[in-house]
């Protein structure tokens, strides 16, 4: 295949063939075109050599040992130290810390929204319950480079569309829907952001290109194979096949078969086209991504929840707001119906709501009565954490209590903490769906999500998706007045484990050393 050089790096050219579908010339074409618009735009660092260190996560290292990888600016050279040992280019930072070359992953990664953190979290916890080290490496916050500034211009169109398509109706129909529903599902699409990842291959410079990458978004897949790195596991997040999830060279794990069926024919990526199939080798079904500490303890927070049923005790409803904020308006007319039984003390809320501090702003201002009620937890982790552990084992909670944290990995890693101690999740149909708690599904932010509710619905641990604010009351009420619709799920929940469903964190971590056994 067609190559170049990328510095000292060699690269293929991933956009003309596509699993041995050529790409026409057009839209080769708009693929190199798309990368020499962000080349004008930011710039082209492929000859830069950026410096590496390591460090503890803050937040996640004491937990899941997780630790970032830092790619600095050159600037910071006098900062680093040079460790040519094995023969290959490596800086760290003086006195930090050292890749483990056995036993270390790298979780590779980008914020776009909180999905991909939190499925990033899933990969690290289950890699450190099987004792390797969990590198964090987030493509979107090195802002020097020309990788992160690509990412972040992106991003900032996503979350703009999906706060646009919350507030109106024809733009999510005309523009929205079709765009995350086919648009993203196209081939020529994958071509494109091919040509895209290749601008993103410098921040690999210094990575030792034998230790296994998992990423959680196909952009950081991509990039690391440009990189040179030899063994890659692109963990693909949604049960709607779309070819923009593709990096040709990596191993595809999939959630669901239905993925899996999808994406080993190609199915709707050029049209009505009978596509050449991906390799057996290339794609793996692996189950759900779920963090060890969700996993481990499912029988045991399961147990809890049917218990707190048979006593009478206020059932539990956990509100996440995303990373783009938009579920705000239907989380507002939620609260609203739950008053009157927060009040006799016969529901109780908790409402993480990331780092949008704004949000609860909007709601205190939009329904005062909440701001007597409720309890808040505002930039303090320690006190988080003490509610979530205390609340695991409290029989009875009572009112509404606020989550918010600026720091990212606080925000997201909260929802994790609330999930065990929680009842109900209510929730847009995207990640979550995939989690072992029972799930009151409201309307998707873009089409690919609603088959993350159909899933889940299938197999018994959430609700159908409720398009629109009324139905999203009735099914409330549906779960508050039939006590069983909650126990038949945690039941759910118990045989799903038994039958390996939520193990596909663990799986993609086992599969991504075999591949480097493999490769290497």
């Amino acid at each position: 295949m067609e190559g170049y050089r990328n510095g000292d790096i060699r690269m293929q050219d991933r956009a003309k063939t596509i699993f041995g579908n050529e790409m026409s010339a057009q839209d080769y074409r708009k693929a190199a075109a798309s990368k020499k618009k962000y080349i004008r735009k930011f710039g082209d660092d492929s000859e830069v050599d950026y410096p590496v260190y390591l460090r503890e996560n803050p937040v996640l290292g004491p937990v899941l040992g997780v630790q970032d990888i830092v790619v600095a600016d050159p600037a910071d050279q006098e900062n680093m130290s040079s460790d040519s040992a094995s023969g290959e280019t490596e800086t760290y930072k003086k006195d930090s810390l050292q890749f483990d070359r056995e036993k270390g992953l790298i979780v590779g990664n980008i914020r776009m929204g909180f999905g991909h953190y939190r499925i990033s979290m899933a990969i690290a916890s289950a890699a450190h319950a099987l004792g390797y080290t969990p590198y964090w490496m987030d493509l979107n916050s090195y802002p020097q480079t020309t990788c992160t500034k690509v990412i972040s211009a992106q991003n900032d169109l996503y979350s703009m569309g999906s706060r646009i398509s919350q507030k109106s109706k024809v733009f999510n129909k005309v523009v929205w829907e079709p765009m995350n529903y086919e648009g993203f599902r196209k081939l020529s699409y994958n071509a494109s952001d091919q040509k895209n990842a290749e601008l993103m291959a410098p921040v690999f410079r210094n990575i030792p290109k034998d230790i296994p990458v998992v990423g959680t978004h196909v952009w950081p897949a991509q990039a690391a194979l440009h990189g040179g790195m030899e063994a890659v596991v692109n963990a693909i997040p949604d049960n709607w096949p779309m070819a923009l999830h593709l990096s040709e060279g990596a191993l595809h794990t999939v959630q669901t078969w239905k993925a899996y069926f999808g994406y080993r024919t190609l199915d709707g990526m050029r049209g009505n086209e009978i596509l050449k199939p991906m390799p057996a080798d290339s794609l793996l079904y692996t189950g759900h991504y779920i963090d060890h500490e969700l996993v481990s303890n499912i029988e045991a927070d399961c147990s809890r929840r049917t218990g707190r049923q048979e006593s009478g005790a206020p059932t539990r409803y956990l509100l996440t707001i995303g990373g783009a904020g938009a579920q705000k308006e239907i989380f507002g007319e939620i609260i609203k119906k739950l008053l009157p039984k927060l009040k006799q003390k016969k529901a109780a809320l908790l409402i993480n709501i990331g780092d949008y501090r704004g949000v609860w702003d909007d709601y205190l201002s939009r329904i005062p009565l909440v701001n007597k009620l409720a309890k808040t937890y505002l930039d303090d982790w320690n006190k988080t954490q003490a509610f979530c552990e205390a609340a695991l084992t409290e029989e009875r909670l009572y009112g509404i209590h606020v989550f918010c944290h600026e720091n990212i990995f606080e925000a997201v890693y909260a929802t994790n903490l609330l999930m065990r101690c929680s009842d109900v999740v209510v929730t847009k149909p995207g990640e979550l769906s995939f989690y072992p708690v029972p799930k009151l599904f409201i309307q998707h932010i873009g089409g690919h999500e609603r088959w993350g509710a159909i899933h889940s619905t299938e197999i018994g641990d959430g609700t159908i998706e409720c398009e629109d604010i009324p139905h999203t009351l009735q099914m409330l009420d549906l779960m508050e007045t039939d006590s069983s619709i909650l126990k038949m799920m945690c039941d759910n929940i118990v045989q799903n484990k038994k039958s390996g469903i939520y193990d596909g964190a663990y799986k993609v971590v086992e599969a991504a050393f075999a591949r480097r056994a493999q490769i290497c």
